[in-house]
């Protein structure tokens, strides 16, 4: 069933269509019947997704609308957002996940029915999976709190479990004498209200979740139940019984013969991490639970699940600061295994993801932003068959997990926030190694997670650089050093993670357990694997490198120095005025011994390449009438079966080097890396042709065998010729006229797009084809000697320099 309230963009038309955006303006001016905008903006207007796919079908542009583009449109079009509808579509998967034969026998009738069983059966699938309330004296990972779940009252007039005198009861975001958690008495409390407006709150009438004058769901006072009616009944509910399909609270964080977050917030207003749907909202959102279905039944739900979020991701790059797969990998590796593992800044989840699972294993998770953490609570219950309890909340200001002690704590904090609390915090407990500056929330970061772990612990933060040597946090840092809580800092290469510019640092603590008797810190600098340009570090020789020095250092509390790359630091040599642990002032470059005689062997190499580089140098150029070839387009080529093209951007099953737009544009090796995935990924093959979209180049590349097997990485589109009919040299060598490409790009206010569809190409009889291709072949021999003559006089100019400077080469 297609959805007609789902709405769709230009961007998402020309994606369906496999067009530009301007071939979508195109439309627009030339057809009256294109379908006519239904909502957005003048400047970016939206379309019914029902009616723009009925439009292209006839127009036969689109032959049918694929499963995954489809589903990913209703969820982008959802009424209430991508995020909620994501949220509802993780609850689905999760169900189909856990309890397929649910899913079968709701999705068998209306859609009305769907989500009337639907808002039933989540319940038994997110209280179980997202852990349950602990009882007593209950045990939630060491002292832990237990992360429970409100459910419903189990009859008319009955105390549910969240009353007074309950497990929940006086717990975080409770308030009155009698009251369960997110129930108010007469006051404000979270998602509770009496007498008061409150948010999807229409005045003089009961809205779903408020009411003016009475209680709606998950508001309650007077009463003791769980999310009880006040005076007239709430959607959904009766007058005297208890509610129908009023959602659980899911992931409540409140503590267990702990003492409160900190003397100043002795509530610790945390939020639930996900409320299950009500009927309402999974009536809203049925076609797109339906569609999802269909995904996962096609690639299963947890792959299903990655999709959605992914192409979210993917779509919205600047609302999100994401923690890279490899990165996530490696500090997961430096924590080692675990059963209890927090999270206080969750994001989505990708630091968790990578923990090694393990039996009966706990991971906890909090982010200030409710969605993310939902839908981290979600990924985690469809990656693992741990208990997941993960709850939304200001992390410094409100912990949810006040008693908790970890295994292993792993954190990627926001930088640079002057607004984390100092004000209000300034006596917290977890301030250990000392107060923090207003300007060191990142200190603050690693103070909390010191504080959640048990003693002999782990944690493992990313931190920018200038938390290593910034004079306001120098005491902080000493005390750190002195009583051995920070036993490592690993300088990553530029382009590790946003932001990409610099290299930020990761440090390693451990929650002491007995004094060391010759404390010792190990530094190490992975900055000589930084990758070129955009394609990011070489992840395998850093990870090994760093996985290779911590072990041995933790073996035998000692690393000898590895030149240039790593060593441990007795903690009395840093001890100085300014505390700076920066890898690199500690391990400077290595001298090289025969530093002359490396700089004899790149002055040949240098003096060969350019001897090649004149061999290759073209011969002078005829001069020739301007030829009229009748043309085609690449769009012409591949409807007429002369090409296939593709495009890249997906990591595939399998850890496989990824070609990107920046070794395209260098001529160099595949670079790059992009994170697993379930859909295909597409490998290049010798005789490929690959073009990048973006930058505004007039640049090709043929693939070599050196460079086929690689996956096409993201803004490349790949030309897959019929040797029969095209010479993939004449091909790439006409797709970079000047002329051709600049009739094929668009101008955006920040960018230039090609449209490869666009590109023109004469058309020729085969052997004619050839004759170009062997031109083109040799005009690319001597660019990439150029290239490599460049690399080489710039590796001897800047070996002279550092020679002459360090003393290892003679001035003459």
């Amino acid at each position: 069933m297609q959805d007609n309230a789902t709405e769709v963009t230009a961007a998402g038309i020309a994606r369906l269509a496999g067009v530009g955006r301007a071939a979508v303006s195109n439309w627009r001016r030339r057809h009256a019947d294109f379908p006519k905008p239904v909502g957005g903006t003048e400047t970016s207007p939206s379309f019914a997704l029902a009616e723009v796919e009925a439009w292209l079908r006839k127009q036969g542009k689109l032959a049918e609308v694929p499963l995954r583009e489809r589903v990913w449109q209703q969820l982008a079009g959802h009424p209430e957002g991508p995020l909620p509808a994501l949220v509802h579509t993780g609850c689905v998967l999760l169900l189909i996940h856990e309890r397929p034969t649910v899913w079968l026998d709701a999705s068998a009738g209306s859609d009305a029915r769907l989500a009337a069983i639907l808002s039933g059966a989540l319940d038994q699938v997110l209280v179980p999976r997202l852990g349950g309330p602990a009882g007593p004296g209950g045990r939630a990972g060491r002292g832990a709190p237990g992360a429970g779940v409100e459910p419903g009252p189990e009859g008319a007039g009955e105390k549910g479990v969240s009353d007074a005198g309950g497990v929940h009861g006086g717990g975080a975001n409770a308030g009155g004498d009698a009251q369960g958690v997110n129930e108010a008495a007469h006051a404000g409390a979270v998602n509770a209200g009496a007498r008061a407006d409150r948010v999807n709150a229409g005045a003089g009438s009961l809205g779903v979740n408020a009411a003016v004058d009475a209680a709606g769901v998950n508001a309650g006072a007077e009463a003791d139940r769980v999310n009880p009616a006040l005076t007239a009944p709430a959607v959904n509910t009766s007058p005297t019984a208890s509610p129908v399909n009023t959602p659980p609270t899911l992931h409540t964080p409140h503590p267990v013969h702990t003492a409160p977050a900190s003397p100043t917030d002795p509530a610790s207003p945390t939020a639930p991490a996900l409320r299950a749907p009500t009927g309402p909202q999974l009536l809203l959102s049925a076609p797109l639970l339906r569609g999802a279905a269909e995904l996962a039944a096609e690639m299963g739900a947890r792959q299903a699940f990655e999709f959605l979020l992914g192409r979210h991701l993917d779509a919205n790059p600047r609302q999100y600061t994401l923690t890279p797969a490899e990165l996530a990998g490696l500090m997961a590796d430096l924590a080692g295994p675990a059963r209890t593992v927090l999270d206080p800044a969750c994001g989505t989840g990708a630091l968790l993801r990578a923990v090694a699972t393990r039996p009966d294993q706990e991971l906890y998770a909090q982010d200030s932003a409710p969605e993310l953490a939902a839908i981290s609570a979600l990924r985690l219950a469809l990656h693992s068959r741990a208990t997941v309890r993960a709850a939304a909340g200001d992390t410094l200001r409100a912990d949810a997990y006040p008693g908790l002690r970890a295994d292993v704590v792993l954190c990627h904090p926001p930088f640079n926030e002057r607004n984390w609390g100092h004000d209000e915090l300034a006596y917290d407990p977890r301030w250990e190694y000392g107060f923090p500056a207003r300007t060191e929330s990142e200190l603050a970061w690693v103070q909390h997670a010191l504080a959640r772990l048990t003693d002999g612990g782990t944690a493992v933060l990313l931190m920018p650089p200038a938390a290593a040597s910034r004079r306001s946090g120098r005491r902080i840092r000493a005390d750190l050093l002195r009583r051995g809580a920070l036993r490592a800092v690993v300088a990553l290469p530029v382009g590790a993670a946003p932001p990409y510019n610099i290299p930020l640092h990761l440090w390693v603590l451990r929650r002491p357990d007995r004094a060391p008797a010759t404390p010792e810190v190990l530094l190490v600098d992975t900055g000589r694997f930084a990758g070129e340009g955009r394609g990011g570090p070489d992840w395998e020789a850093v990870r090994e490198a760093v996985t290779d020095a911590w072990g041995a250092f933790t073996r035998a509390g000692h690393l000898a120095e590895r030149p240039g790359l790593a060593r441990s630091v007795p903690v009395i040599d840093l001890l100085d005025d300014d505390v700076d642990l920066a890898p690199a002032r500690h391990l400077p470059p290595a001298a090289v011994a025969d530093g002359a005689e490396q700089l004899t062997r790149v002055r040949e190499r240098l003096g060969a390449t350019l001897r090649l580089t004149a061999d290759l140098t073209p011969p002078p150029a005829d001069p020739s009438p301007a030829a009229r070839w009748p043309l085609t387009t690449i769009g012409e080529l591949a409807r007429g079966g002369a090409l296939v093209m593709r495009t890249g951007g997906n990591g595939g099953h399998a850890r496989v080097p990824v070609l990107t737009d920046h070794d395209v544009l260098a001529g160099t090796a595949p670079s790059g890396t992009l994170p697993e995935s379930e859909e295909e990924a597409v490998l290049t093959e010798p005789g490929d042709v690959v073009v990048p979209v973006l930058g505004g180049g007039s640049v090709a590349r043929v693939i070599d065998e050196a460079t086929g097997g690689a996956v096409l990485g993201r803004n490349l589109v790949l030309l897959r010729p019929d040797r029969t009919a095209l010479d993939p040299w004449f091909l790439a060598g006409f797709l970079r006229g000047t002329a051709n490409n600049r009739q094929a790009s668009s101008y955006a206010s920040t960018a230039t797009r090609l449209d490869v569809r666009r590109l023109q190409l004469p058309r020729l009889p085969l052997e004619e084809q050839r004759r170009y291709g062997d031109r083109f072949r040799a005009l690319d021999a001597f660019e990439r000697a150029l290239r490599h003559a460049s690399r080489l006089g710039e590796q001897l100019v800047r070996g002279m320099y550092d020679g002459l400077t360090d003393g290892t080469v003679a001035p003459g």
